[in-house]
């Protein structure tokens, strides 16, 4: 699907769990900060893109930068 993996394993396991938190985070935590409409939808959004890149354990941003956390 994609060409070369550029996110290994560990790097997996903290952008879904991280991803997690980002989405539920304004569901769970109550606090003000969570009255702009824009801060309600762009973390959600980002919990999904860290969730997603690591469902397909592939990265645009790493591959930009030329980066990779994969074993070779």
């Amino acid at each position: 699907m994609f060409k070369t993996a550029n996110v290994g394993s560990v790097d997996r396991i903290v952008r879904i769990i991280i991803g997690a938190i980002l989405v539920a985070l304004p569901y769970v935590y109550q606090s003000s900060i969570w009255d702009s409409m824009a801060v309600r939808l762009i973390v959600p959004i980002v919990g999904v893109v860290l969730i997603l890149t690591a469902l397909v354990r592939f990265c645009p941003l790493y591959k930009i930068v030329g980066a990779s956390t994969c074993k070779k």
